[in-house]
């Protein structure tokens, strides 16, 4: 067990840690950027190159990716805490050595499903250990400001890169060009992850130490009840769970739907590549914001009104048929998804004891990326049976649904300042 004396020995916050901290996220940026290269692409590459007409066929590769990475989320935070929290984040680099190449020139859609779940895999152990060790170093003062900055820095490469392999298809085609620029990032975040990234578990174990009376009982909570708490139980943590599979919800219908709606009006390429930026771009800068204001202004309100901002932006879309009124869509969309994303983690490290808050972190990040296979199967579904607009419509209001479950389930959770 951590003593007093290594628990002040291991210095907890952002100045403390600069170095690490800005090099994991650097390496989540990496991460983002493996999610970036799909974006504007392979929805095109399903209807052009494997000609598939249904929309529940050509997001399979959405449904196969947010089932492996929201399984995977829960399984990285339960191995983080018993191996170590960079023995997971370089085997999650390992697993997705392939993907570049299958996504290139895979001879059949299968090849590139078999690539998504590879590449859930990889996003669940890196993305989550990324969150996780900043935790870890961040201490409980500046959480809101940690979580904000790794979830820019991810985001943000998801936009730049699905705008940067947009603008490769639009000159060279669909396949393999895009794809290389993922195997770049691949080598990068390896090499890094490997030699330069150090282990942050006694930093969680230090902040533990500081209560000691309370992290004997803490420490004793077994993997399924964290799970229990966290899904159902404490209701910050159960209410921030179901917006955070609503909220990677809607992402899935962004990601897999509207590059489709957006064809089908008749933009070119470059231009699905740039509407498909602007929503993880303004999502990406914002949280720069965003995660220091929930440190200051509390978690809770933040939450409410960037769901109900989504849900609007959503219905924007649905109404929409030309660029510029999908651009203010994009951009509203982001900036809802900015309020939310970086106060649902901290609020789950607000909560979450040190002792398994990554645990916590796991299971929280099961139900959210969760939302990636439920929503490509409801938007499929919908969008075969009814239309694109109808699946559009239907997520807005489950979006609305869910903000209001935030104002009326979650208390406040942003620690008082001493």
């Amino acid at each position: 067990m951590t003593t007093h004396t290594e628990a002040r020995a291991v210095r907890l916050g952002l100045r403390a840690n600069l170095a690490q901290f800005s090099l994991l996220v650097l390496v989540n940026a990496l991460v983002g950027g493996m999610l970036g290269q799909e974006r504007t692409v392979l929805p095109l590459l399903a209807d052009d190159v494997f000609h598939l007409s249904a929309y529940t066929a050509a997001l399979t590769y959405i449904l196969a990716f947010g089932s492996t990475k929201a399984v995977t989320n829960f399984a990285a935070g339960t191995l983080s805490d018993r191996y170590g929290r960079k023995p997971v984040l370089v085997a999650g680099w390992l697993v997705a050595l392939p993907v570049p190449a299958m996504l290139a020139w895979g001879p059949s859609w299968g090849w590139i499903v078999a690539a998504n779940v590879l590449l859930g895999v990889n996003q669940g152990l890196t993305w989550s250990t990324t969150v996780i060790m900043k935790i870890d170093l961040a201490g409980p003062e500046r959480r809101g400001l940690a979580m904000g900055l790794n979830e820019a820095a991810g985001y943000g490469a998801v936009a730049a890169t699905a705008m940067a392999t947009g603008a490769i298809a639009e000159h060279a085609g669909l396949r393999p060009e895009p794809f290389l620029l993922g195997a770049a990032y691949l080598v990068l975040a390896l090499g890094l992850s490997v030699f330069a990234v150090r282990e942050t578990r006694e930093h969680a174990r230090a902040e533990a130490a500081l209560h000691p009376v309370r992290a004997v009982a803490e420490g004793e909570l077994t993997t399924g009840q964290v799970a229990r708490r966290t899904s159902i139980g404490d209701r910050a943590l159960s209410a921030a769970s179901q917006a955070g599979m609503v909220n990677n919800l809607n992402d899935a219908l962004a990601w897999g739907i509207f590059p489709l709606l957006f064809a089908a009006h008749g933009l070119s390429v470059a231009q699905i590549g740039v509407l498909a930026a602007l929503y993880p771009a303004v999502w990406g800068a914002g949280q720069l914001v965003t995660g220091w204001w929930s440190d200051h202004i509390g978690r809770k309100h933040l939450i409410t009104a960037g769901m109900l901002l989504q849900a609007a932006a959503i219905a924007l879309v649905a109404e929409g048929t030309t660029f510029p009124a999908w651009a203010a869509a994009q951009a509203l969309l982001g900036l809802g998804t900015a309020l939310v994303y970086p106060a649902l983690l901290a609020v789950i490290g607000d909560v979450a004891h040190p002792a398994w808050r990554a645990r916590a972190v796991g299971v929280y990040r099961l139900w959210r990326d969760g939302g990636f296979a439920v929503g490509a199967l409801l938007a499929g579904v919908l969008a075969d049976a009814y239309g694109l607009t109808t699946a559009i419509w239907t997520v807005a209001a489950l979006t609305a649904a869910s903000g209001l479950t935030v104002a009326v389930r979650m208390y406040e959770t942003r620690p008082t300042p001493p």
